[in-house]
């Protein structure tokens, strides 16, 4: 299993630590949440922390836009230091070209869906897909309960990869705990994205060990 935390979940104030912490962690990834108060009611951080924070690791920046009209930024993202963009298949009008346009700047190419967004909604662009991160709670907000369906979500899309024989990474995002982590890897899950779960958290490494080897 790959953990991914979100920064989101951090103190800012102490930015640098959390940064430390999870380089000397068994997290691959850092998992860094933009949000433009457009496309989710809330406003988090933009391209200069992600600037200090690629800076800060060797590990994988795995960037989620909760943003309107992604395309506009995508270049500035990669120049930050992103190496997966996901963008939101409900922000996106053409995504077939938000796709190309991620991949041709040299990044891996995510797509999220939104609680509502059926996942036969990727069928005829699934291929060309790096990742799909399937929101389990609504976006916008760290914190929030997860949705129950979301395992039958990951389940039909691990179906779909499978049929498809693609290698496709399916990520889960928003209410993923130590509880609930091993049936949605047993559904299928590949990275699990853990905010308040790790920084909230006595000893957040341990708790990044345990979701590590969820089965």
């Amino acid at each position: 299993m790959i953990v991914a935390p979100s920064l989101l979940a951090a103190n800012f104030l102490e930015l640098g630590k959390a940064c430390s912490m999870l380089n000397e962690s068994e997290a691959e990834w850092f998992h860094l949440d933009v949000m433009d108060g457009r496309f989710v009611p809330n406003i988090s951080y933009g391209l200069p922390v992600i600037e200090q924070i690629r800076k800060a690791t060797d590990k994988i920046c795995d960037v989620h836009l909760m943003i309107e009209e992604p395309e506009k930024y995508a270049a500035a993202f990669q120049k930050a230091g992103a190496d997966i963009l996901t963008v939101h298949y409900e922000a996106c009008k053409h995504l077939h070209r938000n796709i190309q346009q991620i991949k041709g700047l040299g990044m891996k190419a995510g797509v999220a869906l939104n609680p509502h967004t059926p996942v036969q909604s990727l069928v005829d662009i699934i291929h060309d897909i790096d990742m799909v991160l399937i929101m389990s709670v609504n976006p916008g907000f760290g914190g929030q309960h997860f949705i129950p369906h979301t395992l039958e979500k990951v389940h039909a899309l691990k179906s779909l990869i499978r049929l498809k024989g693609l290698s496709t990474l399916i990520e889960v995002d928003g209410g993923v705990t130590v509880e609930n982590a091993p049936a949605l890897a047993q559904a299928g899950a590949d990275v699990l994205v853990a905010g308040s779960t790790v920084f909230n958290s006595a000893d957040p490494k341990a708790t990044i060990a345990q979701l590590k080897r969820v089965i």
